[in-house]
Parts: structure tokens; C-alpha cells; sequence
């Protein structure tokens, strides 16, 4: 007889200022819970940072009666800073990520010419690779190695749910772009058909949505839904007709504007850069570094 999977608790916490849903997931016998793809916010046009979403979340599982155990990113974000390294002095919880980070890690300290950045992933305190399994009080979780976004992501499967960030979106907002440094369509079709290959009664969970035609945000579909409803996973019938799909789309795509900015950050655990002598700390901005622009 199969064991019962046990159904988590989700609450997801919506930034409309990156259209980024944070997650947290709870153990509903034991309280302990994870969260997943925390925002440390930051704004690029005063350059101020804030614990704005972070501060929510450690209300939320303070005021339900919580313990964090897991501090879960699934990839290094171009698009918003991680909270992760916040967290977790607040927390004191694990923080985690894919395994394959040191290949973004080493692709991007080039990038930055950042010559004495450890790229071996010791940010975190644990570096999952495929097939990994781990818990959240009693449930269990394992990861799936879910490339194509980026050369590192990974999508979490905790109990019922999957929490997949930028692989699939909701149904009416397709998939998720593979034209960074790294990125493949091809491996992101593969990817996908893992996901899709788990139970259809899976709760799927996304890391964006971008509220197609100015509907709520929304962030919760399943196996089945994105099987048959999703826009661009059901129109393409081969791997071939998705790569040319997404590579004419990602090529009508301006860059993320948190880019450059975020990835020096989030390939660091969240660390924000040490400050200089004047006390002050400072982002480093190459330029033309990622080729052509998408000009207004």
C-alpha cells in the first residue's frame, strides 16, 4: 500500500514590484516550514535596500507559530535580490540551492572580472544535486534538476507541491525566457516534460506571474492544468517547434533591469557587497557586457 504524500501548507507572498511570489511552506503536524525565493527589496533608482518582504514573511510564521528549518532558493535570480542571507541570520535556518550555482557562479565572475570570487557554492550551507532528498518536519522533499532558465535552477517538490520558479508560469502566461548567459531552450523543454511527468494532481507553484492582460496575480495551477492549458507547452508539439518559439520571443525581450545588478548579489547568497573604506557599499555595473539591447 503507497504512503499517503502529505499536503503542505502554502502561503505565497506576491512583490509587485518584481511580480515575484515568495513562498512559505509548512509541515501542518510539526509548524517547522521552509521559504522559498525570498525578496530582499531594492531600489535601482536610489539605490536603497530594504527587508520590506522578508520582514512580512518572519511575521507571518512568527504570528502562525512556525519554526524555519530551510531557507530555499531555486536559482540565482536576475530579477530581484535574495533575502536568503537575511534570513537566516534572523532565523538561523539552512540556506540552499542547486548544486550547478558554481557553473553561474564561475560563468558570471568573469563577467564581473571578479578574480578572487570563491565560485564553489560554500555561500550556502547546503548545495542540492538531482534526486536529493531532504525534510521539512514530516514531510518529504525532493529536487529535480531543472535547467534551460538558468544553468542552475531547480525545482522542489515538497509533499503535493512543486515549487518550479522560472520553468512554467500560470497557463496564460506561458514559460519562462532562456536567453541569459547559460540559458537553453532545449534543456528548459526537458525540463519542463519532468515537471509535467509528475502526478497530474500535483499542485504546481511559480515564482512569477506578470498578470497577463491586467488580471490578479495568481500562482497556483496543477500538473493536469499546465498539461492542457498552458500556452505555449501545448502549442508546441516537439522539442523543436519549442526552441524556435521561445528563441523568436526571448529575441523581442529587453534584459531584466535588476540584471546586472542582482546577479552580483544573488551568486553571493544574497550578500550585498562589502562596504569600502568610506563605509558605503557599491554595485559594479559592466557594460555592454551582455550584448545587444532592446533600445525603447
Amino acid at each position: 500500500m503507497l504512503e499517503a504524500v502529505i499536503k503542505p501548507d502554502v502561503h505565497a507572498f506576491f512583490d509587485k514590484r518584481t511580480c515575484s511570489v515568495q513562498y512559505v511552506v509548512a509541515d501542518p503536524s510539526t509548524r517547522k516550514c521552509a521559504i522559498i525565493d525570498a525578496v530582499l527589496d531594492f531600489d535601482e533608482k536610489s539605490g536603497a535596500t530594504a527587508t520590506l518582504n522578508a520582514d512580512c514573511i518572519l511575521q507571518f510564521v512568527e504570528s502562525n507559530g512556525l519554526s524555519v528549518e530551510w531557507i530555499l532558493d531555486t536559482h540565482p535570480h536576475a530579477d530581484h535580490f535574495s533575502a536568503a542571507s537575511y534570513l537566516r541570520s534572523k532565523t538561523g535556518a539552512a540556506t540552499a540551492i542547486g548544486s550547478h550555482v558554481v557553473e553561474v557562479q564561475a560563468l558570471w565572475k568573469q563577467l564581473y572580472n571578479w578574480p578572487d570570487f570563491p565560485a564553489d557554492g560554500s555561500q550556502w550551507d547546503k548545495l542540492f544535486d538531482q534526486g536529493d532528498r531532504f525534510g521539512i518536519g514530516e514531510l518529504a522533499c525532493h529536487v529535480m534538476f531543472s535547467p534551460g532558465h538558468t544553468l542552475a535552477s531547480i525545482t522542489y517538490v515538497i509533499g503535493d507541491a512543486a515549487f518550479v520558479h522560472d520553468t512554467v508560469f500560470m497557463p496564460d502566461g506561458g514559460t519562462a525566457r532562456c536567453d541569459f548567459p547559460g540559458g537553453s531552450a532545449a534543456q528548459l523543454w526537458q525540463s519542463i516534460a519532468s515537471i509535467l511527468a509528475l502526478p497530474e494532481e500535483t499542485r504546481i507553484f511559480v515564482g512569477h506571474d506578470y498578470q497577463p492582460g491586467g488580471r490578479n496575480p495568481l500562482w497556483e495551477s496543477t500538473v493536469a492544468e499546465q498539461k492542457f492549458r498552458n500556452i505555449h507547452v501545448s502549442a508546441c508539439r516537439s522539442e523543436a517547434e519549442f526552441v524556435a518559439m521561445r528563441t523568436a520571443r526571448d529575441k523581442t525581450l529587453p534584459m531584466p533591469r535588476l540584471i546586472l545588478a542582482a546577479l552580483q548579489v544573488n551568486m553571493n547568497g544574497g550578500r550585498l557587497p562589502e562596504p569600502e573604506a568610506n563605509g558605503a557599499r557599491f554595485l559594479k555595473i559592466p557594460l555592454n557586457a551582455l550584448g545587444d539591447t532592446k533600445w525603447d
